[in-house]
Order: structure tokens, then C-alpha cells, then sequence
């Protein structure tokens, strides 16, 4: 890359030293210098990239980019800012590969995987050749990737889209979460089509107030250019919120406008008319009808027809670990498995199984990420008993925490009287198991908080663990134990 070129793309204050005529990247990471490179240090949360400059020169800089101007024998930029320059400069160092593709990002507290995934989907069977960077994979083509945050850092979306336009992606979808657009890591990336799925309590423990989470989503709406398309959902108190001063063209949807119909939301799907098309999914519960209705829009501005866009969503399926029914025995508890990890998820999903109870008990079994907002705790609580006959206790993700403590924090937002519905195993395994062996034949279990994760973080390790396989070895074991105790 020219550093002229370099040059072009940020607000510069200060260029100390011989710059040299060209570099061969940008990097944040120490661990991905390279002979030639530029280093941009930038402040973290727990280091100061300042105080690691003299190791990237060590390691082949030739050029640092910085808030100021560090004592390393090499040649400095100074911006203001390095953090909020990051994306636009990682960008520009592969050539912009966004300009090749249509740009899609979806933000909001619950739904985001799905609608992306939806979007993805949809296109696909359509005949498009989609990208997708999401909480569960990358896709691009063929190749899937497990994932490790919702939304990388600006250097791997940057590799990312080169790749999608290297393998000929004419669109990439993306998740976009609050803490991406509150550390810049989207910076640079010119959306065409935004979708604002919905704002309900999480991540307090980095935003601290609601007010600021919504100011952080809000980040990608106030981005996007007259030429592009917010996709809000109308009914979600927050939607005014997302498009004020947004000046690129707003489709709302929503029940309280007369847009959205919903005819039915059930175990077996939902069937919903938008803006005057009927559309069925596979998928149960009326928050999947809001999700399918976003990514129904998107598909629209995308170019897609309304006729083959609707017939697309009745064919595909959404996200692993949403809602995912793990059994379809006759003479066993129905099992599901999702993600839900905030109260008003939580909410969603034991409503829409209330649906399928009839004759039986409605069962979950749950627990809560540690070092992650805790007064969502009690919430969760409150809202499991409220809405469960049984309600299983245990542990999600503790990270640094302990479990134990967890679990009080979620009990404590449990009234005396509801606790005799209450059984608490710090073990998710036991807690599982015994959930699914004390169901009777007509009951719903669900299994909620890590959905497609394969793992269950512990003081820093990830330990292998799917709820999934966990619900389908615990099915095994009560078919077999009813064997036997039918054969004695």
C-alpha cells in the first residue's frame, strides 16, 4: 500500500520522521506484524498499544501510526484518534473490497443471528452468491468458519470481505453488535441496507444504561448514506430512536402500523402477511415472524422479487441452537434448544412454547453468563417462573465467576412462593439430564442460554459441551431406563 494512498483515507495531525514509500499492511496485534508493516497502537482496555511499539519494530515496523508521538526510531503518523481510524485504514490496505458487493449489517439485542442467517439462506436458494459474518460461522462460498465474537475487529472483516471478493460474493450480511459500533471496529464499511431487529436489556455491565446501548446501535443508522435502506422494526419502542437523523430511506414494519398481520405462531411455524403478501416459515414463535419479516425486506432492497422471496423463506430454516428441536419421539418430552440469554428472550421463547404445553408441563432449564450484566439475573428468574411449571437452575458460561453465586443472583428474583419450582445443579449436565428424566411423555423442555455453542467457559477454559447432544443422551438414557423397567 502507498502511504500517499494511506494518507488520503484519515485526518492526519503530525508525520514525524522520512515516511517510507510504501507499506506492506496495517496492524493493531503485535502478533500479526510483519517485515514491512505499519503498527497502529491503539489504547485497549487492559494495554496501551503506545507501550508496545518498540516490540513491533522488533518484530519488522516500519511506520507506527499513534495518538502522539512515541520514542521508537521509526517514522510516526499522529491522528486523534487510532481506534476510530482502524476499520477505514485496514479497509484501504486491501483495496476496499467492499466496493465489489452489497454491504448488510443487522443490529439489535436478540434476533441478529437469525436474520442474518435468514438473509443468507434466502439468498442462497435464490441463486446469489452470499458472504455471511455472524456470531455462530463465516461463510464465504463453500467454506464455513466457526466464529469467536458477533462482529471481529476491523482487520478481520477486512481480510474477511477480500476473501468473499476473491470468491466472487455479490453481497455480504453481517451482524453488527453494539460493542463493534461503540469501539469503531465498523468504521469505514458503507452500509447498503441496516435492519434494527429489536432493544431489550443486555451488555449493562459495558453500557451501564439503556440509554447508551440504544446510542451505541444507533451508530449504524446515523452511518448509513442517502442511497441506502434502515429496515426498523416499528413496534419495538426503540425504532424512533435508530432513525433519528438517519438520512437514508426508512422501511418500517410493525402490527401497531397495519403492516405486519400475524395469522398464526406456533409449534409447527408461523404464516404472516406483510405489506399485503402471505408469507409461511418453518420457524415457531411470533418474535421469528419479526425476524423473517426483516430479512424478508432486506432480500426486497437486495433486488429480489416478493413472490420468490416469500416462497424462499418457507423453505429454509433460520439459525442452529434457535428454537432447535432436538426430538421428534412419540412417547418422550419434546426438547428444545435456543440461545435465549436475556429476560426478555427468555420471555419470547417460553411464551411461544406455552403453545405447544397442552396436556403437559412446561419445563426449562437455564442459567446465566458470569462476568456479563448481572442485574439481568433476577429478571430471568422472575420471568421463568412466571412462565414455567418447572425451572431447572444451573450454569451457562461462569467465566471468572462463581457458579454458585450466579445462580443466587438469578433466585433472588424469585418469590418464596414460586421456589418449589425451583431445582438448582451447578452442573449443566446433571441439571439436563435430570430435567429431561423427570419429564413426563407430554411435557416441552427447553434448554436455554448457549444454543449452538459446543462449550462452557470455566476460569478460561472452553470445556467441550452441547446442550444438544447433552438433551439427546439424556433422551437415550430415559428410553432405555423405561425399557428395562418395562421389561422387569
Amino acid at each position: 500500500m502507498k502511504i500517499r494512498d494511506l494518507l488520503r483515507t484519515v485526518k492526519v495531525k503530525e508525520v514525524y520522521g522520512i515516511l517510507p514509500n510504501r507499506v506492506k499492511g496495517i496492524t493493531a496485534d503485535t502478533s500479526r506484524v510483519q517485515t514491512g508493516f505499519a503498527f497502529l497502537a491503539i489504547k485497549g482496555l487492559t494495554t496501551d498499544g503506545h507501550d508496545l511499539v518498540s516490540r513491533a519494530k522488533e518484530l519488522g515496523a516500519i511506520l507506527i501510526i499513534a495518538e502522539h508521538n512515541v520514542d521508537v526510531s521509526l517514522p510516526v503518523i499522529v491522528v486523534e484518534n487510532t481506534r476510530s481510524v482502524w476499520g477505514i485504514l485496514a479497509l484501504a490496505s486491501k483495496g476496499n473490497p467492499q466496493h465489489s458487493m452489497k454491504l448488510v449489517g443487522v443490529t439489535g439485542t436478540n434476533g441478529k443471528t437469525t436474520v442474518t442467517t435468514l438473509i443468507h439462506q434466502i439468498l442462497t436458494k435464490l441463486g446469489y452468491n452470499a458472504g455471511l459474518m455472524g456470531t455462530i460461522s463465516t461463510k464465504i462460498g463453500s467454506e464455513s468458519i466457526e466464529s469467536k465474537l458477533t462482529t471481529g475487529d476491523p482487520e478481520q472483516i477486512s481480510e474477511t470481505l477480500l476473501k468473499m471478493k476473491q470468491a466472487g460474493c455479490s453481497v455480504a450480511i453481517m451482524e453488527v453488535s453494539s460493542h463493534a459500533l461503540d469501539q469503531h471496529r465498523v468504521n469505514g464499511l458503507n452500509y447498503d441496507v441496516a435492519v434494527f431487529t429489536n432493544l431489550t436489556q443486555d451488555h449493562l455491565d459495558y453500557h451501564k444504561t439503556m440509554d447508551s446501548y440504544a446510542q451505541a446501535k444507533k451508530k449504524l443508522f446515523d452511518g448509513l448514506k442517502e442511497d441506502a435502506v434502515a429496515i426498523v422494526n416499528t413496534d419495538d419502542v426503540y425504532h424512533q430512536t435508530m432513525i433519528e437523523h438517519c438520512v437514508a430511506s426508512v422501511w418500517g414494519f410493525g402490527v401497531s402500523d397495519g403492516s405486519l398481520k400475524i395469522h398464526s405462531a406456533n409449534e409447527t411455524g408461523s404464516m404472516f402477511e406483510l405489506n399485503g403478501t402471505l408469507i409461511s416459515t418453518q420457524m415457531s414463535g411470533k418474535f421469528n415472524v419479526y425476524n423473517a419479516s426483516s430479512a424478508y425486506l432486506a432480500c426486497l432492497v437486495l433486488g429480489c422479487s416478493e413472490k420468490n422471496t416469500a416462497h424462499a423463506i418457507s423453505e429454509v430454516n433460520g439459525a442452529e441452537g434457535r428454537l432447535e428441536r432436538v426430538n421428534f419421539d412419540a412417547e418422550a418430552p419434546v426438547v428444545f434448544v435456543d440461545y435465549a440469554h436475556t429476560p426478555d428472550a427468555l420471555k419470547n421463547v417460553l411464551e411461544t412454547l406455552q403453545v405447544v404445553r397442552e396436556r403437559g408441563s412446561l419445563i426449562v432449564v437455564f442459567g446465566c453468563g458470569g462476568d456479563r450484566d448481572r442485574s439481568k439475573r433476577p429478571k430471568m428468574g422472575a420471568v421463568s417462573v412466571g412462565l414455567a411449571d418447572k425451572v431447572y437452575l444451573t450454569s451457562d458460561n461462569p467465566r471468572s465467576e462463581s457458579p454458585d453465586a450466579i445462580i443466587s443472583e438469578i433466585a433472588s428474583g424469585i418469590d418464596a412462593d414460586s421456589m418449589s419450582k425451583v431445582t438448582s445443579f451447578v452442573d449443566r449436565k446433571k441439571a439436563i439430564h435430570q430435567a429431561i428424566s423427570d419429564a413426563n411423555d407430554a411435557d416441552v423442555v427447553l434448554i436455554a442460554g448457549k444454543g449452538h455453542e459446543t462449550y462452557q467457559e470455566i476460569k478460561g477454559v472452553r470445556y467441550p459441551l452441547d446442550d444438544r447432544l447433552l438433551a439427546a443422551a439424556a433422551l437415550g438414557h430415559r428410553r432405555m431406563h423405561l425399557t428395562l423397567q418395562g421389561g422387569a
